[in-house]
């Protein structure tokens, strides 16, 4: 019996310009941070301001664990006509946002979150990298 040769999808890297347009294009994506020593992930809302991701947030897990600190932010979509997939991983470090005047500037920025309640605080990924990759998919993916 001759093992069975599957095809790997062809994946091309995204250019930056690209990746923020990527990035600007959905409502919601994934912020990765560490909290108590482990990885987790929350949904968030988010906007793209001055090559920045910025999402609001109420005090908890999510603001403790991302100001100051190294996150990432992932992002990314499916195209069933193309049977392309993409996805953008922004990592940076976490800043929340004090000063006056930048906090009336991001509370302006069209940010509408799902959940309900109260979200004062704004936070700023401030990238160090920004990544993206296109790739096909094969098989059931398709519509």
């Amino acid at each position: 019996m001759s093992p069975t040769h599957v095809p790997q999808p062809r994946t091309r890297e995204i250019e930056l310009h690209e990746a923020l347009a990527l990035l600007r294009s959905v409502p919601v994506g994934r912020l990765a941070v560490v909290v108590d020593g482990a990885p987790d992930v929350f949904p968030v809302n988010h906007v793209v301001d001055h090559g920045t991701v910025v999402f609001r947030t109420a005090v908890g897990t999510k603001l403790s664990a991302t100001h100051g600190q190294r996150v990432a932010f992932e992002v990314d979509g499916y195209d069933a006509s193309s049977g392309e997939a993409w996805s953008v991983v922004v990592h940076g470090v976490g800043r929340v946002v004090y000063e006056s005047e930048e906090v009336i500037e991001a509370l302006m920025l069209p940010i509408f979150p799902w959940q309900g309640g109260s979200k004062p605080q704004v936070v700023r990924v401030i990238p160090s990298t920004i990544t993206g990759r296109r790739f096909s998919v094969e098989g059931g993916a398709r519509d």
